[in-house]
Parts: C-alpha cells; sequence; structure tokens
C-alpha cells in the first residue's frame, strides 16, 4: 500500500489514520509544483494531479482525503476509528469529515493562494474563516474530540487543517479549546509518527 502525500500537506490526516490502524504502507512524496515523484510522473498515477491518492496492493487507487480516511476506518474497524454503520455518530462523524472538507479545508486553501494579494486574503479571513474558527471551539470547550470522548478520523483530519492557519499568519491563540485539541492530539502517538515521517513539528 502506497500513500501519495506532500509534506505539511492534507495528507496527514490519512497517515495519522493509518497509524492510528497499524496499517502497513509506503510513503511517497510528491512534488506538487512539478508534479513528480521519484517514480515519474505524478499524472500518471492520478490525472486529477491532487494528494493525497491511496494506492492499494491491487492498484487500485482511492482519492480524496474524507473518503480515504472513511476506507482506512473501515477497513479496520476493531480501531473504532468511525461509530459503526447506522448509528447516529457515526453521521455525527460524518457530518465533521464533510464540514472539514468543504469549508474549512476549502477555505483554507484560499490562503495559500499565489493569485491574491495579502489584503483580500485577510478580508476573506475576517468573512469566512473567523465564524469557523469559533465553531468548531465552542464545540470542543466541552468535548476532548469532536465526537465527545472518543477519537476518530475526523479528529485527525481536524487536526491536520488547523496546523495550517499559523502558516498563513492566522493567529488562532485567542481560541483556548481548539489550542487545547492542538496539544491534546499533539500527544498521541499516531500523531507524532505521521509529524515525524514528515519531517514536521507538532502544532
Amino acid at each position: 500500500m502506497k500513500l501519495y502525500y506532500a509534506p505539511g500537506s492534507c495528507g496527514l490526516a490519512s497517515q495519522i489514520a493509518l497509524q492510528e490502524a497499524g496499517q502497513a504502507y509506503e510513503l511517497i512524496e510528491v512534488d506538487f509544483k512539478t508534479k513528480t515523484t521519484v517514480e515519474g510522473d505524478y499524472l500518471q498515477v492520478t490525472p486529477k494531479g491532487f494528494i493525497p491518492v491511496l494506492k492499494l496492493d491491487d492498484g487500485d487507487l482511492i482519492t480524496e482525503g474524507a473518503v480515504i480516511l472513511q476506507w482506512i476506518a473501515d477497513r479496520h474497524p476493531e480501531h473504532r476509528l468511525l461509530p459503526p454503520f447506522g448509528t447516529r455518530q457515526r453521521y455525527r462523524a460524518l457530518e465533521w469529515l464533510n464540514f472539514v472538507a468543504s469549508d474549512l479545508h476549502k477555505g483554507m486553501a484560499v490562503m495559500f493562494s499565489p493569485y491574491l494579494d495579502a489584503d483580500t486574503k485577510k478580508r476573506f479571513a475576517d468573512g469566512n474563516l473567523t465564524s469557523k474558527f469559533a465553531y468548531i471551539d465552542e464545540h470542543l470547550s466541552a468535548h476532548d474530540y469532536v465526537l465527545g470522548s472518543d477519537f476518530s478520523v475526523a479528529d485527525a483530519y481536524l487536526y491536520n487543517v488547523l496546523s495550517w492557519p499559523p502558516r498563513v499568519n492566522i493567529d488562532l491563540s485567542g481560541y483556548a479549546a481548539i489550542q487545547r485539541f492542538m496539544v491534546r492530539m499533539g500527544q498521541r502517538p499516531s500523531v507524532r509518527a505521521a509529524l515525524e515521517a514528515e519531517r514536521l513539528a507538532a502544532r
């Protein structure tokens, strides 16, 4: 099994999930600018050109981070990385995965755009991201993890995306619950192992 990733990108969540599941995998780093890897042209792996991509042992590919996380969780139900099928908590977890993917992740992507100036990015952050951080902070003020006391792959994705704001000069220090969550997540062995593999420091 291979995980195609770029350091500090959204593949970190998939790594965390694989570590939590005890699933062996090989990391293949993608140069996102040139779309190349040590294997050659990354577009030959996936025409989408995005990361992460999970290549299974039979050669099949799974793309889209939130889907990869669900696949890992469902492949290893004994680790309870998602609640059981049909339960209300399962849909709460999927709700969070989709919120992170469609609202938070996409919003943060704007902040990395080379086509927008600093003032435009600041206005976007103030008008679109601040309310999302406040929502997350309020939720985490009453929960250790997004589903309560139990870790899930939704936490891996949330941690991944919440590690980005400091890189684009967004100060999250005023969100106490988010800060506690980031510290709590950074103490998990799976997170430490994933960060080490990507040569990153804990946020």
